[in-house]
């Protein structure tokens, strides 16, 4: 064994061993890497991000929209389809006294609106349209009486059942849907706050038992009031057929409302002025 070759070796194996490092030892190995920040917006183009989400947001919002009420059409539509001819008749009468007592409204108040334009005193005569509208509300709140044309309905004890509270109440809408503007059942001036109600003793009107034969009394266009109530498949009818009660209309020149009602006395509501 050559003593002198062994040294040579081990420095032959340090050198390789050496160069072998330095090829492998780079600057890169186990680095982090590098992040780049992102450009910022400008304003501009956020607004434009904005202006575009909001345009798509009414565009949604407008077709769903859209989308509702054609439902709504659609089942309108589908339940005129089903309403018989005298139920759409009854409903375009109803419809048309509605819309002649707006009209008349309208007119009365515009006639007031130019009579106080014009008036020379306005004083005087803003006294008397407040004079006149007072007239109108003691009407409407029971607090004076009323005559004027209309029909006066008889309605006798049922001979099937008794008539019930949701029947009359019903009646009394018909009623008022034709055009009815003063109302009394009995002795009882109907208001806007009237009500009906079903005890063991009978009807109870707004506080007061009612008794048969059941007397209506409304002013009001007789013939509108007239076909309210004998109109086919109306409240009339189902009356005589349910019930077994007898329904009499008589039209009246001179309907005479003397039932009248106390003014209210509230404790929490209060005039502006």
């Amino acid at each position: 064994m050559d003593h002198r070759r062994e040294p040579q070796d081990l420095l032959s194996r340090l050198h390789h061993q050496r160069v072998t490092d330095s090829a492998n030892d780079h600057t890169e190995t186990g680095s982090f890497p590098v992040i780049r920040r992102k450009p910022r917006r400008s304003l501009q183009a956020n607004a434009a991000r904005t202006r575009f989400i909001t345009s798509l947001f009414i565009v949604l919002l407008c077709a769903l929209l859209g989308f509702s009420y054609a439902i709504q059409l659609n089942n309108t539509t589908a339940t005129y389809e089903t309403m018989s001819e005298e139920e759409l008749t009854r409903l375009i009468t109803e419809t048309s006294a509605q819309v002649q007592n707006l009209e008349q409204r309208k007119s009365q108040l515009t006639e007031q609106l130019t009579a106080l334009q014009k008036a020379a005193n306005k004083q005087a005569e803003a006294q008397r349209i407040a004079k006149q509208n007072e007239e109108t509300s003691g009407l409407l709140s029971g607090r004076l009486a009323a005559q004027g044309k209309g029909v006066i309905i008889t309605i006798s004890k049922g001979s099937k059942e008794r008539v019930d509270a949701a029947t009359m109440f019903e009646l009394i809408e018909e009623l008022r849907n034709a055009g009815a503007e003063v109302m009394a059942v009995n002795t009882v001036r109907v208001v806007t706050s009237t009500y009906f109600a079903d005890t063991k003793n009978g009807l109870v009107c707004d506080g007061q038992t009612l008794t048969a034969p059941y007397t209506i009394k409304a002013i009001g266009d007789p013939q509108n009031l007239q076909n309210a109530v004998n109109i086919a498949g109306g409240v009339g009818s189902r009356l005589n057929v349910k019930y077994g009660a007898k329904v009499k209309v008589k039209a009246v020149d001179k309907v005479e409302i003397h039932e009248i009602r106390d003014v209210p006395q509230y404790r929490y509501a209060k005039t502006v002025e």
